[in-house]
């Protein structure tokens, strides 16, 4: 789902009754639909994703523990400036909705697969410059088994890190943080630095 249809909906969401929360499902959103889902005025918008096994029909199991919809927060991260004036992103977390309580929870890195940095992010396109693994249960060997290949233990534990290794200020003044669970759910937090 793209940014120009969630505004379209916010706008009638706005007009006429004037409701204050508008839900938008989805199978896959814009990498941008995060950072427009604030800017409509008193109006929240949650980008929720829909499950894919949903397109399954009768084949989908009725479980009362599916996980169907995911709304996401924003990862924790925190941005420090070296002394060198080079910039260091540290990932504390992640919040999840979790639609079986109706509550949302912080996650621990433990529940985050993968994160990837843009350093220098143009607001249009997501490049991924920086690469890091988290969580637990062995993902060193769970990767190894996957690619059928040896790894450098010592190249792998540069990469399995909740703290990025230091990189230039952006020409953009602008970072972009992506971060995906286990459940292969990801999202993406923008944010500007001088």
């Amino acid at each position: 789902m793209d940014c120009d249809l969630i505004k379209e909906a916010a706008k009638e969401a706005v007009r006429g009754a004037g409701f204050d929360l508008l839900v938008v499902c989805g199978f896959a959103f814009d990498p941008h639909v995060a950072e427009e889902a604030r800017n409509y005025g008193k109006l929240v918008v949650l980008p929720t994703r829909i499950n894919p096994d949903l397109e399954m029909g009768d084949l989908l199991k009725k479980t009362g523990a599916a996980n169907l919809f995911t709304v996401f927060g924003e990862p924790d991260i925190a941005v420090e400036t070296t002394p060198d004036g080079q910039l260091v992103v540290e990932l504390k977390g992640l919040d999840v909705f979790d639609p079986t309580t109706g509550e949302v929870r912080s996650s621990s890195v433990d529940d985050i697969a993968c994160w990837f940095i843009d350093t220098d992010y143009n607001g249009e396109s997501f490049f991924v410059r920086h690469a890091y693994f988290t969580g637990v249960d062995e993902p060193y060997e769970k990767l190894q088994r996957a690619l059928r290949a040896e790894i450098d233990e010592s190249a792998w534990q540069a990469l399995y890190s909740t703290r990025s290794r230091p990189f230039p200020k952006p020409q953009s003044g602008k970072i972009a943080i992506k971060v995906i669970n286990h459940y292969g759910d990801e999202v993406l937090k923008v944010s500007g630095v001088r």
